[in-house]
């Protein structure tokens, strides 16, 4: 198995950690049973001055309080009151950016994940978007403010080569209501992976 990723890696510029998660393998324990899917589509939240970040102004609250932990935790949310979500802390405690796992690609556990989302047609619609991903994972409140390099939850480096070319870019979903910040290019993937989340947005 790959190391896991160090906390320095974390702490560098969010846009360099989205880049760079691409590829990795996002793991997640549950009792003897380990899940593993390598990460393909992220987003990056640039806090206090990000009209689309959670912690936009500087907002603070019980929700997003994880997001003010060091770079290397998650931040985990319920999105709409239906769905958990979750980010990657980066940078300093009290700056507030994330990066918003937002699709992967199942590589271990495939019939665990299966049975939590039945909804799901086929294998590249397991884990298409952030809350698919965390039902796949069964990750929830539960772990928010984890560690990522703890037990439960963890994040190890590439095992395969991700050229920079191969990481496509453009703005982020759902985030239409956010003036300015809803045009900036910060969402990343791998370009033609079949388990991206949504090709309409692709350019």
């Amino acid at each position: 198995m790959p190391d896991k990723l160090p906390r320095e890696f974390y702490l560098q510029d969010t846009v360099t950690v989205a880049r760079s998660l691409l590829g990795c393998v996002l793991w997640r324990r549950l009792g003897r049973e380990v899940l593993a899917a390598r990460i393909v589509e992220v987003e990056a939240y640039l806090g206090a001055n990000d009209a689309a970040s959670h912690a936009r102004r500087g907002l603070r609250s019980e929700r997003n309080q994880s997001m003010y932990l060091e770079g290397g935790h998650a931040y985990v949310y319920l999105s709409y009151g239906m769905h958990w979500c979750m980010n990657v802390v980066c940078q300093e405690a009290d700056i507030a950016e994330a990066v918003l796992i937002r699709a992967a690609m199942p590589l271990k556990g495939l019939a665990s994940m299966r049975k939590r989302r039945p909804k799901a047609k086929n294998d590249f619609e397991l884990m298409n978007g952030p809350g698919k991903v965390c039902a796949a994972l069964a990750i929830d409140k539960l772990c928010d403010g984890e560690p990522l390099d703890g037990a439960h939850l963890w994040i190890t480096s590439r095992d395969i080569e991700v050229a920079e070319d191969e990481i496509a870019v453009s703005k982020r979903i759902g985030v239409e209501n956010s003036g300015d910040a809803a045009h900036w290019p910060l969402r990343f993937f791998i370009h033609g992976n079949r388990h991206v989340s949504a090709y309409r947005y692709v350019r």
